[in-house]
């Protein structure tokens, strides 16, 4: 019974590094009030410098706290970025349950930056649901929901995201100062909105790697939503790779995500 539970519990604590982060997502959920709170046709478009760190493959462990229970695991991260296409997969794995998830994400990359053209996620004994930016329609389609969301330009998925983010930091450093805002409109595997990060400030953390000295960026909840929220401490003398992520409950619940290992791959 002990094994059973702590099983379920193990599922679901890694389960919500699923679908946003960088690695993946689903940890930073996005609250149906909150979606259908505006206009999904009024999301801005936002051309920014954009400058996409090279191709690599990094590995991370992973710690969570769920309900009392510690779980340890890993995560396998592939970003290939050829100049004109891109592609980013993520495999975790659970302690004693193996793999948990594969996510992918694989576009062009254009004057915007990272251009979805699908987002694929498949979790633990779930079947793979896709998110598909038609770029011939114009719109955002799901095989999870009947939702649809126009393409303007810019658009991300919850793979993504953290890259478009690298590459927009990346291309504008200058202006990657504590206390500004980056807006970016993210689709999930049922539906897309709008997301805030905020640059905190630098702070120095440790890793495998050594002590890096990190830019540390937010993406809280808003006031009214009791949500996760997502810390990432990027990493500028490493190309700006994500050196640490971790995902916090209201209620002191987490997942953290530190790298272990960068090996950089030709394009």
């Amino acid at each position: 019974m002990l094994i059973s539970t702590f099983t379920r519990r193990a599922i679901r604590t890694l389960s919500r590094l699923l679908c946003t982060l960088l690695l993946t997502s689903a940890a930073v959920a996005i609250s149906p009030a909150t979606a259908l709170a505006a206009d999904p046709a009024e999301h801005p478009v936002i051309k920014r410098k954009v400058s996409l760190p090279p191709s690599a493959e990094l590995h991370y462990n992973i710690e969570a706290k769920q309900s009392g229970l510690q779980v340890n695991g890993e995560a396998l991260v592939k970003w290939n970025n050829s100049g004109a296409k891109y592609i980013v997969t993520t495999e975790t794995r659970a302690m004693m349950l193996g793999k948990i998830l594969e996510t992918t994400s694989e576009g062009d990359i254009d004057s915007y930056g990272l251009a979805p053209t699908r987002f694929v996620d498949k979790r633990f004994r779930r079947e793979a649901s896709t998110t598909t930016f038609n770029r011939e329609t114009n719109a955002i389609n799901f095989t999870q929901s009947a939702e649809t969301y126009p393409l303007k330009g810019g658009e991300q998925d919850r793979a993504s995201i953290i890259w478009q983010l690298i590459a927009v930091a990346r291309g504008n450093a200058d202006k990657f100062t504590p206390g500004s805002e980056w807006l970016f409109f993210v689709a999930g595997p049922r539906d897309a909105e709008q997301w805030s990060f905020k640059v905190v400030g630098r702070e120095k953390i440790k890793t495998k790697q050594g002590e890096l000295n990190a830019v540390h960026v937010l993406r809280a909840p808003p006031p009214d939503d009791k949500g996760q929220k997502l810390d990432i401490w990027l990493a500028p003398s490493a190309d700006w790779y994500p050196a640490r992520l971790r995902f916090t409950d209201p209620d002191g619940d987490f997942i953290e995500q530190t790298l272990d290992n960068v090996n950089k791959k030709p394009g």
